[in-house]
């Protein structure tokens, strides 16, 4: 058997990477150039972080041909994973890199979720706080090593099976709380409104059970319509092997997910249309959801997640190929029982009333902020007016002649600095005390004057 794209299958056919079609005929063949796919998000909360680490691995040479001759449970296990010692020095760069990011996305993501919680993150310990995330290796933060490619291959393989679990769950969560809104709104009508708004539901329901025959996908039926309306070929010329190349858009050699479902839109533009009021678009979705687990179920045989030649060629030989039973649409499988709808209500009513509590005390911390705040802007305002009278008192007393005031009002006197007039008026009396030594004496009298 020739070598599926296996690292594809647990990773790249929902991580939207960068691919080379394999060559499964030889060196002969002319290669092929890169194909752009669509960036698909798998829904993973580390989704960019496994597209990333997918990207540079794939521009390892070394590492790029193990995958191509690697089996499913090889890559599944996490073996592949030995592999990463042998790759070169700038693509282990990276990765270290990669995950220094990723730990640091994850570090932030635990801080803004102890900070919801009011939990004190003084007494927040990382490493601890990281075992809970299992897709990498918490105890070494710093390198990409073979066992965080192991993590990484394990958990996305286990968390991409019960992706499409959580879909169907959350699309009935979605169904229940349309169903709960469409019965609060009648309560709260008067008889003659509510009457006549349930006779328009009634109308727009039987209006969308009006499509034309939806054929069972997968079956020759329905390939057909594709050839003839999509590709634009005689439906007596159908053929499966040239079919199955046509709609390998990216010519991987198999048929992805994203591939198949595209295969269905024919299918169910008979019974939805955004246009209408009464088809609704997120049905639709989960229509296309059964639709790929039924053709999958039929015809991947290995339970890859992907279909290759071989497989689909042989799920035309079966008998359901030829002759199906008919595909029951949604609106024939209720997607909740009402005792499931029940329970759905306490819960909501549950959560309405924890809202209501949060509410109300964001309402009563408001409330009290608010009157602090007034509080605060009474005091300001009182100190504002006591510096202005202040302010008027000491220029009133300026003017006025007085001494100023002190904070309590009361006189501050300064002591009277000395005056010119003192200084001036004691000079001349000195001199009428003895003279200073050193001054000459007084001549005698009577001395003859010589002239």
């Amino acid at each position: 058997m020739n070598p599926t794209p296996v690292w594809l299958l647990v990773l790249s056919i929902c991580a939207g990477v960068w691919s080379v079609p394999i060559d499964r005929n030889g060196d002969n063949q002319e290669t092929k150039e890169e194909v752009p796919e669509e960036n698909v998000d798998t829904g993973l909360y580390y989704d960019r972080y496994l597209r990333e680490v997918i990207e540079v691995l794939e521009t390892d040479p070394h590492f790029r041909e193990k995958l191509q001759t690697a089996n499913t449970e090889d890559i599944k296990n996490g073996r592949l994973s030995k592999e990463l010692d042998l790759v070169g020095h700038h693509v282990r760069t990276r990765l270290d890199e990669l995950k220094r990011q990723e730990v640091s996305r994850l570090r932030m993501l635990l801080k803004a979720k102890l900070d919801s919680t009011n939990t004190q993150s003084l007494q927040m310990d990382h490493s601890s706080l990281l075992k809970q995330f299992e897709h990498l290796d918490p105890h070494n933060q710093n390198t990409f090593e073979a066992k965080d490619l192991e993590l990484l291959i394990t958990t996305a393989t286990k968390d991409l099976e019960n992706y499409d679990a959580e879909r169907h769950e959350e699309f009935k969560r979605y169904e229940m709380l349309k169903e709960h809104e469409r019965r609060e709104y009648l309560k709260g009508l008067d008889q003659e409104k509510r009457e006549k708004e349930e006779k328009r539901m009634q109308e727009l329901k039987e209006k969308h059970h009006q499509h034309p025959k939806v054929n069972a996908p997968g079956s020759v039926a329905q390939l057909r319509e594709v050839w003839e309306e999509t590709d634009g070929l005689d439906p007596k010329e159908f053929n499966p092997k040239t079919f199955f190349k046509l709609h390998d858009t990216n010519e991987d050699g198999v048929l992805d997910e994203q591939e198949l479902e595209a295969l269905f839109t024919k299918e169910l533009e008979k019974v939805y249309d955004a246009k209408n009021e009464e088809d609704d678009m997120t049905e639709m979705e989960e229509e296309r959801l059964r639709m790929r687990e039924h053709v999958m179920k039929n015809v991947d045989a290995n339970q890859d997640r992907l279909v290759s030649l071989e497989e689909f060629l042989k799920s035309t030989e079966k008998k359901e190929f030829s002759n199906p039973r008919e595909w029951e649409t949604l609106e024939t499988k209720p997607a909740y029982t009402e005792e499931e709808l029940q329970l759905f209500e306490v819960e909501l009513r549950d959560k309405e009333e924890e809202l209501k509590r949060k509410a109300e005390n964001l309402q009563q911390q408001q409330d009290l902020l608010k009157e602090r705040g007034k509080a605060l802007e009474a005091q300001r305002r009182e100190y504002q007016q006591a510096v202005l009278e202040m302010s008027q008192r000491k220029e009133q007393q300026a003017a006025d002649g007085q001494p100023p005031a002190g904070p309590n009002g009361e006189l501050q006197f300064q002591p009277e600095a000395p005056k010119v007039e003192d200084k001036e008026v004691k000079a001349p009396a000195e001199l009428q005390g003895e003279a200073p030594n050193h001054l000459p004496a007084e001549p005698p009298q009577n001395l003859p004057i010589h002239t």
